[in-house]
């Protein structure tokens, strides 16, 4: 399916491919501005791309993209180019802006003032503001629902989130904003009330809370319906409400993205590749909770590359993290350790697996010791007088 995919979207890459080859080197003369669409010839509107030329943006690159943008009656290209240059946005960076975000011109410039001050609300200066909005601007231009941004915000704020969390939601799960307050403040009473369920204590609610927000805002999107399925299929598993807390935390709330369908699926597939009882998969599971998260074609991936390099299941078994690391790392890090003279397929796998940090850092212990040249304490010193 995936490849059928690919495939198909191969002749929109080639048309894209093909007008930018076909695209003239030199900027295009003014006078002249029309744009053929739906078998309808419509002219673009002359103003706005002189005024976009006027700030260096280029109009091949809006005209690929997003070309309605350029038919539009009505436009603040001005107004809001002000608006950045007045936070602090230069020349090249106003250009980037409205190249990578053209739809910002047919925002009305009271929205974006507002939005403006939505956003300042959670940004230490003007400065951060503008970085955010160089490096999002699609988000920091959706300019709808601002009455449930403003609203979220306050309650994200009450709720304990520091601000620079609320702003890494604006821009990365500006989505969650777009919900009416009340149903995300349903959703964390129901987050709460499960927890509680479950097992939490109430001194550790708070803590738990926000780090499972700052974790997985998305989380937010969930419904009820979906939050109870989920525990009760992992209760039916046999896990304990302390274990189910523990995946919960262990997964960032992911696992409430997953029908219990896919989670069968996955756990069947590795109690037949690991040769296992259900107690020995449960405890594989708590140890790499991950298991239950990824798909069938992923798991089946991973498995086979670890195989090709020589390692085997039982060492799996023993290091399931393992499976958190994609192929190319796996190879990568076993080409690393090898450079040092060490056989992965020969040991655990303690070394293989982890962060990027904790990789290199174990890698440097290794080296380390590699390095070092053997000291005896009782040998009599050398030394000349």
């Amino acid at each position: 399916m995936l490849w059928k995919l690919l495939m198909r979207s191969q002749p929109c890459k080639l048309c894209s491919l093909r007008k930018v080859l076909s695209a003239p080197k030199h900027r295009p003369i003014l006078p002249c501005f029309t744009y053929t669409t739906d078998n309808q010839s419509k002219k673009e509107n002359k103003t706005t791309v002189e005024k976009l030329y006027k700030f260096s943006v280029d109009i091949r690159k809006i005209r690929r993209l997003k070309e309605w943008v350029l038919l539009e009656d009505e436009t603040y290209v001005e107004e809001i180019a002000s608006i950045l240059q007045q936070l602090g946005a230069d020349e090249t960076a106003v250009a980037s802006i409205l190249e990578r975000c053209p739809e910002a011109v047919v925002c009305t410039p009271a929205a974006v003032h507002t939005q403006r001050e939505l956003w300042q609300s959670v940004c230490k200066s003007e400065e951060e503001l503008v970085k955010l909005i160089e490096q999002f601007p699609d988000s920091f231009f959706t300019v709808k629902h601002q009455e449930n941004q403003k609203l979220n915000i306050q309650f994200f704020q009450e709720l304990g989130l520091r601000n620079v969390i609320i702003s890494r939601f604006l821009t990365t799960a500006s989505s969650i904003f777009h919900n009416p307050v009340e149903k995300n403040k349903e959703m964390i009473r129901i987050l709460q009330e499960n927890y509680l369920n479950l097992g939490g204590s109430e001194a550790n609610m708070k803590v738990w809370l926000l780090k499972l927000l700052s974790q997985n805002p998305f989380i937010l999107l969930n419904s009820s319906a979906a939050i109870k399925e989920t525990l009760e299929f992992l209760q039916e598993q046999g896990f304990t409400n302390f274990e189910i807390l523990q995946l919960l935390s262990k997964l960032k709330g992911f696992l409430f993205q997953l029908c219990p369908r896919s989670i069968q699926n996955s756990i069947s597939f590795s109690k037949n590749a690991f040769k296992c009882t259900d107690h020995d998969l449960k405890q594989l599971v708590l140890k790499c909770p991950a298991l239950l998260y990824y798909s069938v074609p992923i798991l089946e991936e991973r498995i086979q590359g670890l195989l090709k390099e020589g390692i085997s299941i039982a060492q799996i078994r023993e290091t399931p993290t393992v499976l958190e690391l994609t192929p190319q790392i796996v190879q990568y890090r076993i080409r690393k350790l090898n450079s040092l003279g060490y056989r992965i397929k020969d040991g655990h796998l303690a070394n293989l697996h982890g962060t990027k940090k904790e990789f290199e850092a174990n890698f440097g212990k290794i080296q380390a010791k590699k390095g070092r040249p053997l000291f005896n304490p009782v040998a009599p010193l050398n030394v000349e007088e």
